[in-house]
């Protein structure tokens, strides 16, 4: 049955098409009730998503303030083909219009959440506390590396030959960062990459930093970027993390949450004063 909702029209294929999006999920977490039971759940959660969806973007739309058309041109730019988006042909108005209703919702959402208060040290250390079981820290290793580049085959056999060379340098007695800094195609702070779990490098760096211990440098070795020396200056096992190394992590979680709070109090305070009227045709 289509629904007026403040006076806006949606029809029944628009609950439809909702109802189709969230089906599987909810078959997923419902797995086992009754498929009578299951499919009456599924109408309803639609009903009220595109309802609740409505009137979110109608209180955006009639919010009198301007979003700078700047911010909406630079979001065009990032999706442009050039920049590895894309934009469907004759679309781009109606891309537009998306972005700029995203900003404007998004700037609802900051406004209910303005007084959103920094978490105290008594929270998070109470929550880190409660999910002490949650926090463990990778294993992770703290490591610097001498590279040079191969962009081209011709560059193969000079790269080989400078990095083999400042490999030598370093094992008759030079300072491992000064010949980073003067040798390296990745110059600057002696090379030190700081600690990284596995999974973050490429993975014929991460297999020969990993087998290496505290102190060690490595041979000559090639990855996809081209040939390096490595040195493992310390490494961590896995294992919990402390409260330190996950307090930032416990802040931000702490103040989602609170925004979550305050954003669904801001919806039904909207869905409180909607007018939804069913269309009986």
């Amino acid at each position: 049955m289509p629904v007026l909702v403040n006076g806006e029209r949606i029809e029944d294929q628009t609950f439809r098409e909702e109802a189709r999006a969230i089906r599987p999920k909810l078959l997923e977490a419902m797995a086992g009730e009754d498929p009578r039971t299951l499919e009456a759940r599924v109408k309803q959660w639609a009903r009220e998503n595109v309802i609740e969806r409505t009137v979110l973007q109608q209180a955006a739309w009639g919010d009198p303030e301007p979003v700078p058309a700047e911010a909406i041109q630079g979001e065009m730019a990032d999706i442009r083909p050039e920049n590895g988006g894309c934009i469907a042909p004759g679309t781009e108005e109606q891309t537009r219009k998306e972005i700029e209703l995203r900003f404007r919702i998004d700037r609802l959402f900051n406004r209910a959440c303005a007084n959103v208060a920094e978490p105290r040290n008594k929270d998070i250390s109470e929550f880190y506390r409660k999910h002490r079981d949650e926090f463990v820290m990778p294993a992770a290793v703290h490591a610097a590396h001498i590279v040079k580049n191969v962009e081209k085959p011709e560059d193969e056999e000079a790269a080989r030959a400078a990095v083999e060379a400042a490999y030598a340098e370093i094992q008759a007695g030079a300072n491992f960062g000064e010949v980073a800094d003067r040798v390296s195609d990745c110059p600057g702070n002696g090379g030190d990459l700081g600690w990284f779990p596995m999974g973050e490098m490429v993975d014929a760096f991460e297999a020969v930093v990993f087998r290496m211990q505290p102190g060690e440098i490595s041979p000559v070795f090639r990855s996809p970027f081209g040939f390096h020396v490595a040195k493992v200056m310390d490494k961590r096992e896995a294992g919990p993390a402390t409260l330190e190394d996950v307090r930032e992590r416990i802040a931000e979680a702490i103040t989602q949450e609170k925004r979550q709070k305050l954003i669904e109090q801001y919806l039904d305070k909207l869905m409180s004063t909607a007018v939804i009227e069913d269309v009986k045709e």
